[in-house]
């Protein structure tokens, strides 16, 4: 053995993960592509998609926040979780100056649907539902196509 390999294991440098002299490896797609998107990115385009439909009939609703929050969290510390089924999504009234709020649950939607369409159809109820439920009005009257197929 005249060629001794040394080790860098005890050096005081950062280890390289770029062993080959090839660069960083970078994106598998490009950012115009939708397969560089995230899930997260993507059903908050399904939810943009959605409000934008009903804003054309409710000019009001831009003064409503629409928010994408991963799960629902507990009202508080040591709060015990209800039997009753996860939900899709949430309301907040305006008060003391804030704007009213509609929050959609991002993981219980995707958990309850299979492809892009289904999930598009279930986002649009429940925003469709959060709408209506602030505006003290039915999901009917919000969008006349809700609860079709």
């Amino acid at each position: 053995m005249d060629n001794p390999v040394s080790s860098r294991a005890a050096g005081p440098g950062p280890r390289r993960r770029d062993r080959h002299g090839r660069g960083m490896r970078g994106p598998i797609a490009p950012p115009q592509v939708p397969l560089a998107m995230s899930r997260a990115d993507a059903f908050a385009d399904l939810v943009q998609d959605s409000v934008e439909r009903l804003e054309r009939r409710w000019p009001q609703l831009a003064e409503i926040d629409f928010l994408v929050l991963e799960v629902p969290r507990l009202d508080g510390p040591g709060v015990p979780w209800n039997d009753e089924a996860v939900p899709l999504g949430g309301t907040v009234p305006s008060r003391d100056g804030r704007r009213a709020r509609v929050v959609i649950y991002r993981r219980p939607v995707e958990i309850r649907t299979k492809g892009r369409d289904e999930r598009a159809a279930l986002v649009h109820e429940v925003v469709v539902e959060q709408v209506a439920d602030l505006l003290g009005l039915t999901p009917e009257t919000v969008d006349p196509r809700y609860g079709e197929d």
